[in-house]
């Protein structure tokens, strides 16, 4: 198929969402950090299927654990245990819990998994009320919408799921509004669709103490933070922070559909009475995705992956710095995961259009036209960086002029 009948039958067929910069790129090949388009000609991803694929496009270790698994056996439901299942599960309750005991439920997405995590929490707590934060993004189904405090997202959708409290993102001083009356408490500890924001330092710690005071659960959405993103293998590790619930997704299935929320056991076990399977699913923890997960945890953790993510990050911050001044405002993020942000929305378009044309995918934050996210594979070359980094200082250089 050539690109313009890729593109003639996407708009015909399809809801056709997937337009970059209006117009659809059609895109046939994922090789480690490039992407190539039916034209053949070859970028660099930095987009990440938004924040996805840590280990690049098609990695061979996950290649060959998908394969494997596809001649084994593909889907049973999670009503029967499957090795790749348990053994993943295993694999994540040592990072979460080291010694400790965590059971989790796993999904096809992000959104499930907090769709799941807020049924957790108020049948735990047996309270109703919900606290999330301004500049948040916890996905679009009705129930993780609800979360959001964004009135152009809400309004088409309203009524939505309530009662819902938002606070100020980093402001330790209206913890205090957070009280015996709420079930659970939604945070991402370094906000992504909101601006790469990264709150002080005393706030997740201020946080934790106050859901501890009035016995709410802290949920933490580590969907695109997770995993060695942002140069441990959970942002709230930053702040020596435990959530009492843990929302992992994207980077968690190596590039397949994969999501999970994981907790101790004594609060997990509330989903399974009362009615029994009070929370199922068909596909989530499909053998497929969890195998690929697996192989994508084994690889990152047998290359340090969030250690090199935390090295790189900061010398790629360190650079970007001396690009500041009229054009670009302010750089910021943990780890891999770093924020650009422009003067203007104009500005943020076509520096992102800039970068595009020396070969680069990026683009801004979905509740924030002025940020651009930058989240390339943890497994970038240092070459490969400097290709970029040279990309980005002469597309802030055309636009300034």
């Amino acid at each position: 198929m050539d690109t313009q009948e890729i593109i003639e039958k996407y708009r015909r067929y399809t809801y056709g969402l997937g337009t970059y910069y209006k117009q659809p790129l059609p895109l046939v090949k994922g090789e480690g950090k490039w992407l190539t388009d039916s034209e053949d000609k070859r970028y660099l991803d930095f987009f990440g299927g938004i924040v996805t694929v840590s280990l690049g496009h098609c990695h061979p270790r996950v290649v060959a654990a998908i394969e494997k698994q596809a001649h084994t056996l593909q889907h049973v439901s999670t009503l029967f245990p499957t090795v790749p299942l348990v053994e993943l599960a295993e694999t994540l309750e040592k990072l979460f819990q080291g010694e400790r005991p965590a059971k989790m439920f796993f999904t096809n997405s992000g959104t499930e998994a907090i769709e799941g995590a807020v049924k957790l929490v108020r049948k735990y707590t047996r309270r109703s009320r919900l606290v999330a934060f301004c500049g948040g993004y916890h996905g679009d189904t009705l129930g993780a919408l609800s979360l959001c405090d964004s009135g152009a997202y809400r309004r088409p959708f309203e009524p939505l799921l309530g009662p819902v409290e938002f606070l100020p993102f980093g402001s330790v001083d209206d913890l205090a509004r957070i009280d015996d009356g709420v079930a659970g408490v939604v945070i991402e500890p370094i906000q992504g669709e909101g601006g790469v924001r990264v709150p002080p330092d005393d706030f997740l710690p201020a946080l934790r103490r106050r859901c501890d005071a009035v016995g709410a659960l802290l949920v933490c959405d580590e969907v695109m933070t997770g995993l060695g993103r942002t140069g441990r293998w959970f942002a709230c590790q930053h702040w020596d922070v435990s959530p009492d619930v843990l929302v992992l997704a994207k980077a968690l299935g190596g590039g397949l559909p994969l999501g999970a929320f994981i907790s101790r056991p004594a609060v997990m076990q509330t989903l399974a009475h009362d009615p029994p399977l009070a929370h199922v699913t068909t596909f989530g923890g499909h053998p497929l995705s969890c195998a690929a997960g697996l192989a994508a945890l084994d690889l990152a953790a047998r290359e340090r992956l969030p250690e090199r993510a935390a090295r790189v990050g900061e010398a790629w911050r360190a650079r970007l710095h001396g690009l500041v001044g009229a054009v670009l405002r302010e750089v910021r993020g943990r780890g891999l995961l770093i924020g650009l942000e422009f003067a203007s929305p104009e500005l943020t378009r076509r520096f992102c259009r800039a970068a595009f044309a020396r070969g680069l995918i990026l683009n801004w934050t979905l509740h924030r036209d002025t940020v651009v996210r930058l989240a390339p594979p943890l497994v970038i070359s240092d070459a490969d960086s400097e290709r970029a980094l040279s990309a980005i200082e002469q597309a802030v250089a055309e636009v300034g002029h």
